[in-house]
């Protein structure tokens, strides 16, 4: 069984596109490309679920075309519509340098002066140019935490942890 602890959201099924099984996908996270992955894993009511790939192709920078592996109708893959994208953890780099913001949503943040965890990632706003971490504390409030190359110090992507220099209160 696949735990959500071990995977990462890349993106969401479309639309069916065409007659003969092919389905629109849109990501996040270009990953399934980069490694050359053979199956995408999908949440199917709350079970994540490998599917393996036949073929993709890129229609645009957000959106690829793609056909699973036994599933070549329309009807099969309309089940699959709206359905959340992941990636395996294990199969990305695990170079902090080349994680992308999708890879690293469910990191703690540890403060480095007081070696606590400040919370955890559960998204990045990338939308300006002043990049976010938006974080849920363990008291269950949300931060915002600017991403910023300056105050990082350490990414370790084994223990899911960023260390960072956060100024004080």
């Amino acid at each position: 069984m696949i735990k959500k602890e071990t995977v990462y959201k890349i993106g969401k099924i479309g639309k069916p596109h065409g007659v003969d099984g092919e389905v629109s996908f849109h990501f996040d996270d270009d990953i399934f490309d980069r490694v050359d992955a053979d199956y995408l894993i999908l949440d199917i009511d709350g079970i994540l679920v490998p599917f393996f790939l036949d073929e993709y192709r890129f229609k645009n920078d957000e959106t690829a075309l793609v056909r699973f592996a036994d599933i070549d109708s329309q009807e099969r893959v309309r089940e699959l519509t709206g359905c959340d994208v992941y990636f395996p953890r294990e199969h990305v780099d695990t170079d902090g340098d080349e994680l992308s913001w999708a890879a690293i949503v469910g990191f703690k943040v540890i403060d480095e002066r007081t070696g606590k965890v400040v919370g955890e990632i559960h998204s990045v706003d990338d939308s300006t140019i002043n990049t976010l971490f938006c974080l849920l504390t363990p008291d269950g409030t949300d931060l915002l935490i600017p991403a910023s190359d300056d105050l990082i110090v350490e990414v370790d992507a084994e223990h899911q942890a960023i260390t960072m220099n956060l100024p004080e209160d």
